[in-house]
C-alpha cells in the first residue's frame, strides 16, 4: 500500500494534444525532483531494459472552470504539497529557459493554470482535491 500518491489536475477545455503536452511535463517534473518516486528498470527474460515508471498511483482529475483549478492549487499549498504548474502562456514558449521566463512575470496569484499536478500523503493530495472529478 502507498502512503503517497501524483494527482494531475488539467483543465477540461483544452485540446486533446495540450491535455497530453501536459500531464507528459508534469508527470516528468514530480520524477525530476523526488527520486523515490521512480520505480525499478523493467528487465525482459532475454535482459533487455526498460525504463522504470513512476511507482506511486498517479490520478488524473478535470477542472472544469478556472476557479476550480484555482481553489485546488490553494487548497495544495495551504497543506504543503509538493505542486508543479502549467500555464496557459507555455503553450506560445520554445524553450526551458523561456518557460521559467514567462512564469517569473506572475504572482503565484494571478497564474492562468491549465494543469498542475501534486504530489504528498494520499490524504492531503484526496482534500485538497475533494470535488474535482476523475478524467474521462
Amino acid at each position: 500500500m502507498y502512503d503517497k500518491k501524483v494527482a494531475v489536475v488539467i483543465k477540461d477545455d483544452l485540446l486533446p494534444w495540450q491535455k497530453l503536452n501536459v500531464v507528459s511535463f508534469l508527470a516528468g517534473s514530480i520524477a525530476i525532483e523526488f527520486p523515490e518516486t521512480h520505480g525499478n528498470k523493467f528487465v525482459t527474460a532475454d535482459h533487455e531494459e526498460f525504463l522504470a515508471f513512476i511507482k506511486h498511483p498517479t490520478l488524473v482529475y478535470k477542472a472544469d472552470s478556472t476557479e476550480k483549478i484555482q481553489r485546488a492549487f490553494r487548497r495544495s499549498k495551504d497543506r504543503e504539497l509538493a505542486i508543479g504548474i502549467y500555464t496557459r502562456q507555455l503553450f506560445d514558449t520554445r524553450s526551458g529557459e523561456e518557460n521559467v521566463l514567462e512564469i517569473a512575470k506572475h504572482t503565484a496569484d494571478n497564474l492562468d493554470l491549465v494543469g498542475m499536478i501534486v504530489y504528498g500523503e494520499n490524504k492531503k493530495v484526496d482534500k485538497a482535491l475533494d470535488g474535482l472529478k476523475f478524467h474521462d
